[in-house]
């Protein structure tokens, strides 16, 4: 498939969640075993339980590449999304909303028939007054995207496959990463990988290594999941081993900014400044700006700078997605 051909700026591959937001006390946290500020995977039942035990204040469409589609789509990125979710209204909603942001959403519900009637995946955000979030995740249908829902087609006709490292837990979704990474550079696509989180490389780290080395084109990472892929508490020396592994790569420090290497070289780029309300879903903005300025032509500065804006934006607000369709001078 030849240039001309492309369909998808960008397409993603990542757990397909709902997220339900709801505010919550302090002792409403204890009640319920919960530390504030932490994300704790529960089972369908507790999910049940604790959904039923607050005031739902919000459903929205959520998850961390799913997060950074949207973001690019209102950046003015052709964007699609694979996932997996059950066929149930938790799912149907999902779907809906991807659609209602532009994102096209081409993946098939899970088949009830064969996967024991796993529910789509959840994510329950409970907020104190403070505006700290503490979250309880389901993850659901999302544990059975297989190397099959990796639609070849869909492949084909994007600009850069990006693969979330939250999914990278199941043996069969590793499967799909490598599926999706060799179709991709088979039809001459670039791929792109998220670390996600430092527990999730720490427990992958050899296969996220290999992954890294043989099969990313852009790697994506703040400090602690880049320190931890490397095993090291020094920011620099992991930059080090990033310049050896990959020709490609942009590290967020939070207050300090970011650096994108490339080619040998690394380029700092400034933060913008903002108050902060909530750092949840920065990176999966940052990463949105990024790839919505590569994949139309910017120079590499000024991707970095659109990256920053756009992480700035979410983290001025509750939430991880924008607060309006036209909350960004993409000009910048």
């Amino acid at each position: 498939m030849n240039s001309e051909q492309i369909k998808y700026d960008i397409l993603g591959i990542g757990n397909a969640i709902t997220d339900i937001l709801g505010t919550v006390s302090p002792a409403f946290l204890e009640q319920q075993n919960l530390i504030p500020g932490s994300m704790t995977l529960i089972d369908a039942e507790r999910a049940d339980n604790l959904t039923a035990s607050f005031n739902a204040e919000r459903t929205m469409g959520g998850g961390s590449v799913a997060n950074s589609c949207v973001v690019a789509a209102q950046l003015g990125a052709k964007v699609a999304y694979l996932g997996k979710v059950a066929g149930d209204t938790a799912g149907v909603q999902f779907a809906k909303d991807l659609s209602e942001n532009n994102v096209a959403f081409p993946s098939a519900p899970l088949d009830g028939r064969t996967s024991e009637n796993l529910p789509t995946a959840r994510c329950i955000v409970m907020v104190t007054p403070d505006g700290q979030r503490t979250m309880a995740t389901y993850l659901g249908a999302c544990t059975q995207f297989t190397a099959d829902d990796v639609l070849p087609d869909v492949i084909a006709a994007s600009r850069i496959v990006y693969l979330e490292g939250y999914l990278f837990d199941p043996p069969h979704a590793q499967e799909a990463f490598r599926r999706a990474a060799t179709l991709a550079h088979e039809n001459n696509r670039q791929v792109a990988l998220s670390l996600s989180d430092p527990f999730c490389v720490s427990r992958h780290r050899k296969a996220f290594l290999e992954l890294v080395r043989n099969h990313v084109d852009i790697l994506f990472a703040n400090e602690d999941e880049i320190c931890s892929l490397y095993e090291t508490e020094n920011f620099d020396v992991a930059a080090q081993h990033v310049l050896k592994d990959t020709k490609f790569a942009a590290l967020t420090r939070s207050a300090e900014g970011s650096v994108v290497i490339h080619d040998g070289t690394i380029t700092k780029v400034s933060p913008v400044p903002t108050q902060v309300v909530d750092t949840t879903g920065a990176g999966d903005a940052y990463a949105a700006g990024f790839l919505a300025g590569l994949t139309s032509g910017r120079t590499l500065p000024e991707c970095g700078r659109l990256a920053s804006v756009a992480a700035s934006e979410i983290i001025s607000h509750v939430g991880a997605r924008p607060l309006a369709n036209t909350w960004l001078d993409t000009s910048i």
